[in-house]
């Protein structure tokens, strides 16, 4: 009892910590980012390393990469639990960017830097007119060098939920005729979607082998779920949990 009350004290302190850091670190890089992007990547890599970092210190939870990080152009395609992937994720590679919510623009430091480092919003609620949309921002951004990092369920998803991979992340790895580097994760039995608390214990983002351009779209979207759940269920395993049966499974 008293163990879980001082893990709900350490959770509600790293909360404080890691939103306080935020404005602070924009600021510190903000006449660099003014004038560069790479002060901008600066700011964020830097937040999310110090993230990781006071993971560990406050309330235990350290973080392992697994695999190679991607340095090139390429797509990244991973699965989403909570922040922390995305923590996680951007901390070790050079220029990430993001297709997002597009409310999340207008989010203070958040939406500002994710425009300076090229992320690309999209209105998850206007179904026909997102696709489009995406497409044509996809194709507009197609010759920025880095990593684009996309969620092929399109939401965060709690540890044995099931839920299916959207068609657009198919379209994309067309459009894009770029490699995709699948990822899976367990962090989401640590740091859930949702609520303040965290749990102790090691939170993998792994990398997997990179899935060649030009396979045919139901091919790669096939493979991709089966490479990226079955990752995500050996790192939950590994760390103590056992997915629930689903129906049909």
């Amino acid at each position: 009892m008293m163990a879980n009350l001082l893990q709900w004290i350490r959770s509600i302190v790293f909360q404080i910590v890691l939103y306080t850091s935020m404005p602070v670190i924009g600021l510190i890089y903000l006449p660099w980012a003014l004038v560069s992007r790479r002060g901008a990547y600066g700011a964020v890599h830097g937040f999310c390393r110090f993230a990781r970092w006071a993971a560990r210190v406050i309330v235990g939870l350290r973080s392992e990469i697994r695999g190679t990080p991607p340095q090139g152009a390429v797509m990244i395609a991973a699965k989403h639990q909570s922040f922390f992937d995305i923590i996680m994720i951007v901390s070790v590679t050079p220029h990430p960017r993001f297709i997002m919510k597009q409310e999340l623009l207008r989010t203070p430091i958040v939406g500002w830097y994710s425009r300076q480092i090229g992320c690309i919003p999209v209105d998850r609620g206007k179904r026909g007119r997102a696709i489009a949309k995406l497409m044509e921002a996809v194709t507009e951004g197609r010759a920025e060098a880095g990593q684009l990092v996309i969620y092929p369920q399109g939401t965060r998803t709690a540890p044995g939920a099931n839920l299916p991979y959207k068609i657009g992340t198919g379209l994309i790895y067309e459009e894009l005729g770029q490699p995709c580097v699948p990822a899976g994760t367990n962090v989401g039995l640590f740091w859930p979607r949702g609520g303040v608390f965290r749990k102790p214990g090691l939170a993998v983002v792994e990398f997997l082998p990179q899935m060649p351009a030009g396979l045919p779209r139901d091919v790669f979207m096939a493979r991709l779920q089966e490479t990226v759940e079955a990752c995500s269920n050996r790192l939950m395993a590994e760390a103590g949990y056992t997915a629930p049966a689903h129906p049909g499974s």
